[in-house]
């Protein structure tokens, strides 16, 4: 039976979409860095990590440099042939497979921490959203850090404004904080900090949760 796909992002990083997105702009790729660095000052480096989607490998190679045990998953065969190779290039043996965000195969709580960067802002629908935090907090024993594109942001703002104007509207969709935060109360964590890029300025924001009780 052919899978049935709801959103573009789920499918749209064949080989060659893959190859343009591993290599971000260098001031792009060092902010985003800087700002997984400021959430993981919050985690031990004894946690098992699960970087999922890990993309091109970036923040699980950087990760594993920084002394975390990492495992990388993803939905996309060449982000993972990527991921790979990037890992061998580093010297670094770390767990790879493919993965569908709404439905994991991991055990509950298999990882201590789950980053999962740079992908809720593909998802079009509440019930989506909900459902991949349900899967993160559920494989998670202690934190998710979940990255999501604020709507209070001039990048938002000139987004919002194109798309009235009758441009084409942006495939990257903004989540307020505030409903990000109601997916994961349900789930039984709670906020520990949200961390912005540039606030106000930058849409890109990285949420630490953890489990409540």
């Amino acid at each position: 039976m052919q899978e049935v796909v709801a959103y573009r992002g789920k499918i749209k990083y064949d080989i060659q979409t893959a190859l343009a997105y591993k290599d971000r702009p260098p001031r792009q790729q060092v902010a985003e860095i800087a700002l997984v660095d400021r959430v993981f000052r919050w985690v031990p480096k004894t946690h098992r990590i699960l970087d999922l989607p890990c993309g091109g490998g970036r923040v699980s190679v950087h990760l594993a440099r920084n002394g975390y045990q990492v495992s990388c998953a993803d939905h996309s065969e060449a982000m993972l042939e990527i991921a790979r190779r990037f890992l061998r290039e580093n010297r670094l043996e770390c767990p790879v497979e493919r993965q569908d965000i709404e439905a994991l195969t991991y055990s509950n709580r298999q990882f201590d921490t789950v980053i999962c960067f740079r992908l809720f802002h593909h998802f079009p629908t509440p019930a989506i959203r909900q459902g991949a935090v349900a899967e993160l907090c559920r494989v998670a024993g202690s934190y998710v850090a979940l990255s999501y594109f604020s709507p209070l942001s001039v990048t938002s703002l000139k987004r919002r404004l194109r798309a009235g104007l009758g441009g084409r509207a942006s495939q990257k969709l903004a989540t307020p904080r505030a409903e990000v935060e109601a997916y994961f109360r349900s789930q039984g964590f709670r906020l520990v900090k949200d961390f912005a890029r540039s606030p106000f300025l930058h849409t890109l924001h990285l949420a630490l949760f953890e489990r409540a009780e």
